[in-house]
Order: C-alpha cells, then structure tokens, then sequence
C-alpha cells in the first residue's frame, strides 16, 4: 500500500487522532460569512470536501475576534451566534458524508484584517467602507499606502489570548477532532514572528525569544485549555532578506513542541510585499523536511503539489508526515479519489456515490475501492 493512503495517528492528551490517510485539505477562505457566521455555502462546500477521500479537512481562517476577520465575509468563531452557525452547518454537512477529522483554523488577521475580498480588489477598507481599525505588533503598514495599524498593548495582547482560548473551547464544543493556530501568510501571529512588521522595543519584540513571546502565549494558552490535537501553521520562512527564515522557524517548532505542540503545517511568506518566492512543484517540501528532521514532530507540507505520484514521493522521501492541498481539491473535490485510483490506495464515500464509477473501474482505477466504514 502506498504511504499516502496508510493511516497517520496524531498523538494528544486525550489519545490523540487517527487519520485514515495522509491527505489534508488545506484550509481555503470562501468569503461566503456572514457577520462571522458561516451559510449555506459552507454547508455545500464542507459535505463536497468532507466526501473528496481526504484524511482530514480543515475549515478556513476562523476569526476569534470580529476584528481579527481578513475580511468583513470571513468567519468567526466569538460568540454564541457564530458558533450555533458553524454547529448547524458542520452537522448538517458530517450527516451527508463519511467519517472524516475535521480541523479548524484559529486565526486573526492583525494589520492585514478589514480588507476587501479578492475578486473586489483585496485592499484595505475605511470604516466608510465597512472596515475597522486593524492592529498589529507595531504601528507598520503591510503596503506603505495603507493607514497604520494599532500597536497592540500588553493589555491587549491579553484579551487576544483570552479571545484564542475562548474559541479553542467552542471549536471543541462543535465537535472539530483538532484545531491549528494560524501563524503563517502575515497574519498577527506570524506579524509578531517577523522583524519586518515587528519592531517593538519591550518584552514582545527585537529578540527572537521577544518576538516568539506572543505566539508561544497563545499556544501554551491553547494547549492549556484544550486537550485534542493542535497544531501550528507556520510561515518558515518571509523569502525577504532580514525577515523571518528557516533557521529561526526550526527553532520556533522546537520550543512549540516542548509546549505540547502536536503537528506543524508548513508554508511561508505572507508578511510583506517585497518577497521574493522561487516557485516550483513542492517549493515548499524543503522547509517541512528540515522542522521534521530537527523535532521528529508530524509535519505537513503544502504548496504545489498536485499530482498522487508527486504526493506519494514526497512521503517515502520521508520530507513530510502529511501531504495538503487546496486549489486542487477546489478545481478537483474528488482529488483523494483519482489519488487511490493511482496509488492502489482505498478511499470512503456515501453510498449515494458507490455506483459512480465507470464500466471496468477495477481496471481503469486499479485496486481503488469505495465504501463506508
């Protein structure tokens, strides 16, 4: 059997989680939210993914404060409104689909917080245009034509871990099988990592132990609270010079692990415009590769990787623990499918599905079944 479709079990204080694949669906913002709570187009777009042949899906960028939305259309988790939403729907969409972990993304966006969605242009919003005052670790723009952000003071930086466990425990109460703290793509946890959004002169900037100081609250704060699988998304590196790079992101996950941590999902950049990515199939691999060598933590590579053969070798290299996709399974939601078919590999569905497949699918699909537990 090929690695990809072998079961991967994530160990936590409570037993841990076992996932019948390495397949992850990476999390992908919809902007489909409404004032945080999620719609009818989550409840679609989770039973397609939840039915797609992944190990585990994982739900978007989730806000723990109205103000930590990337946009004014993305979701949150903050109060009883937003969480009765995101119970409905993912209910709703876990009746119409087979056994799958679901993982959520806890999230606040920091100074690139109250901006317009993609497909309306993505820039920051003024208050007259339904945005807010976005913070940060320091008053630094992300574009130099952008208003300022709010330097965040110490005693908010504690309401903000507050605001982090207090959805970790909703999450929880919904029923998610694990949680990821979101410190990659320049959002505020990982504006705190990186000295090109963080230039602040007391406990929480200049170092590395200063500006790694923040995030480790969050996540001790986190682990404190919550004893299912959590893990970390990290940006390993800014791919700007004097930004936040590899070395640094091996040491971050060593001490993220000392802290409990259970798995690092790794990509990079996010943090400023003068980035400068080498892009290529599995850019990224490298960066998961040297965290799981230097802490023998699960780690989960993201990043152009489209192919089953190219998923599958990435894992007998031994680069990565997980394989995660985003794009291809919204171009592809049956992606986990054809990767069986390829691999040899067996994938579940609803039985509404089992009859789908083509005359002499033993044959066009190799030793690729469906079925339900």
């Amino acid at each position: 059997m090929s690695l990809l479709f072998t079961p991967l079990h994530l160990p936590s204080r409570r037993g841990g989680l076992t996932l019948a694949n390495r397949i992850v669906v990476a999390p992908m913002c919809q902007y489909q939210g409404v004032d945080g709570c999620a719609t009818d187009w989550h409840l679609m777009h989770w039973g397609q993914l939840l039915n797609g042949g992944a190990g585990m899906v994982t739900i978007e960028a989730t806000g723990v404060v109205p103000e930590g939305r990337i946009t004014p259309s993305c979701l949150g988790l903050w109060d009883d409104t937003t969480e009765a939403a995101m119970a409905d729907k993912l209910h709703r969409a876990r009746q119409l689909a087979p056994q799958t972990a679901v993982c959520i993304q806890l999230a606040h966006a920091g100074r690139k917080a109250s901006s317009a969605i993609p497909w309306q242009g993505g820039q920051l919003l003024s208050p007259e245009q339904g945005g807010w005052q976005t913070v940060g670790p320091s008053a630094i723009p992300h574009l130099p034509t952008e208003a300022p952000p709010h330097a965040l003071t110490p005693q908010e930086l504690n309401d903000l871990v507050a605001a982090f466990v207090l959805a970790a425990k909703r999450a929880e109460r919904i029923g998610v099988d694990a949680i990821e703290l979101h410190c990659a793509h320049g959002y505020l946890l990982h504006q705190f990592l990186s000295p090109l959004a963080n230039q602040r002169t007391d406990a929480y900037g200049g170092s590395f132990d200063n500006r790694t100081r923040f995030p480790l609250e969050v996540f001790k704060a986190v682990r404190a609270a919550y004893d299912g699988v959590l893990g970390l998304r990290l940006s390993a590196t800014d791919w700007v010079e004097g930004g936040w790079d590899l070395p640094q992101s091996v040491e971050f996950a060593k001490l993220l692990k000392a802290a409990g941590c259970d798995f690092i999902h790794a990509s990079s950049a996010g943090v400023s415009p003068q980035q400068k990515i080498v892009l290529g199939a599995g850019y990224q691999v490298p960066f998961a590769s040297d965290i799981r060598a230097a802490t023998g933590l699960a780690t989960t590579t993201v990043g152009l990787i489209t192919e089953p053969l190219q998923a599958e070798a990435i894992l007998q290299a031994g680069d990565a623990d997980l394989i995660a996709l985003a794009r291809a399974f919204l171009y592809e939601p049956r992606w986990g499918w054809h990767a069986a078919a390829a691999l040899g590999g067996s994938v579940e569905a609803h039985p509404s599905y089992w009859r789908c497949l083509p005359r002499g699918a033993q044959a066009a699909f190799g030793q690729v079944s469906i079925g339900q537990r």
